[in-house]
C-alpha cells in the first residue's frame, strides 16, 4: 500500500556508445476503482497513495459531492494478489443519507486512462457541470512576480519525480505564494483530484482566494476541476487547450499558460493579476 516507486534494471547506453547495466527507479503505475456504495464507478490508473483524497476529489469535481460530509465511509475491498494479500486497489465508499448518487451522464464505467480523464465521454455537454462554487465573483488579486514563482516552488516540493522524472504535480497555493497542499502522480488529473480532495477534507473547499498549479498542460478537464471546487486561479507551464481557455472565461476563472522563467500567458480574466 502507497507504493510510490519500483526499482528495475536496465541497460544505460552513453553518447560514446558504452553500455552499462544499472537499477532504475520509476514511478508505480496501477488501477484504482472506484465503487460508490458498492457500484463499480470508474478506473483510472494512478500512483499508489493518498487513494481517499482522490476519491474525495473526483467525486467533487464531477458535482457528487459538495463537502466531505457528503460521504460517511471510504474503504479497501476486494483485491487480492497472488498471495492473498489486498493490493489496495478497489475503494469504495458510501454516501451520506440523502446524498443523491452519481448521474449516469458523467459515470465512468471504463478504463480510464493516467494520460486522459475526460476521453470517452458521451458529450461535451456531459462534463459541462455546473459548480456548486463557482469562482466568478472571488476578488482575489495575486502579485505577478508571486505567479511567476509558483511552478519552482511546486517543483522543490515534487519529491518523486526527482527519483523518477516521471510524475505529473499539482499544488494549492496561497495568493502570497506559501504552498498549502502539493500531491503527485503518474496523472496530471488524479494529481488535482488528491489536491482538491484534501482541500475538501480540510475544510479548504470552496477554494476561495487560491492559486491552483499544474506541472503539465492546462487541459478542459483540469479547468473544470478548478471550477467545480471555486478555485478562482489557474497556472500552468505549458499550453492550454482552446476548450479550456472557453470554459475558464464562462466560468470566471483567470487562467495562466506557458508559466516558465517568470513569464506567461494570462488567457482568461486578467483582472485578478496584480501588476
Amino acid at each position: 500500500m502507497g507504493r510510490l516507486t519500483a526499482r528495475r534494471p536496465v541497460l544505460r547506453i552513453a553518447a560514446d556508445g558504452s553500455q552499462r547495466r544499472r537499477p532504475d527507479t520509476l514511478a508505480v503505475e496501477e488501477p484504482l476503482e472506484l465503487r460508490v456504495d458498492g457500484a463499480p464507478l470508474t478506473v483510472t490508473m494512478r500512483t499508489p497513495g493518498h487513494d481517499v483524497e482522490l476519491a474525495h476529489g473526483f467525486l467533487l469535481t464531477e458535482g457528487v459531492i459538495g463537502a466531505a460530509s457528503d460521504l460517511v465511509t471510504a474503504r479497501y475491498c476486494d483485491s487480492v494478489d497472488a498471495e492473498g494479500r489486498n493490493t489496495y486497489n478497489v475503494l469504495d465508499v458510501a454516501l451520506a443519507p440523502g446524498v443523491e448518487p452519481p448521474d449516469t451522464s458523467v459515470e465512468r464505467n471504463f478504463y480510464t486512462t493516467s494520460s486522459c480523464g475526460v476521453c470517452g465521454k458521451a458529450s461535451l455537454d456531459a462534463v459541462k457541470l455546473k459548480s456548486r462554487f463557482s469562482p466568478a465573483a472571488d476578488a482575489v488579486r495575486v502579485p505577478w512576480e508571486v505567479l511567476g514563482s509558483l511552478p519552482d516552488r511546486l517543483r522543490s516540493a515534487q519529491k518523486v519525480f526527482d527519483s523518477t522524472g516521471g510524475l505529473h504535480a499539482a499544488g494549492l497555493f496561497a495568493p502570497d505564494g506559501s504552498l498549502l497542499v502539493t500531491r503527485e502522480d503518474v496523472g496530471r488529473h488524479n494529481a488535482v483530484d488528491k489536491v482538491l480532495g484534501h482541500a475538501l477534507l480540510e475544510g479548504r473547499v470552496p477554494a476561495a482566494g487560491t492559486v491552483l498549479q499544474v506541472s503539465g498542460r492546462a487541459s478542459f478537464e483540469l479547468v473544470q476541476k478548478a471550477v467545480m471546487a471555486g478555485v478562482p486561479v489557474l497556472a500552468a507551464v505549458s499550453a492550454p487547450s482552446s476548450l479550456a481557455v472557453e470554459l475558464a472565461d464562462e466560468a470566471g476563472l483567470t487562467l495562466v499558460g506557458f508559466l516558465r522563467g517568470g513569464a506567461g500567458n494570462v488567457y482568461t480574466h486578467p483582472e485578478r493579476v496584480a501588476p
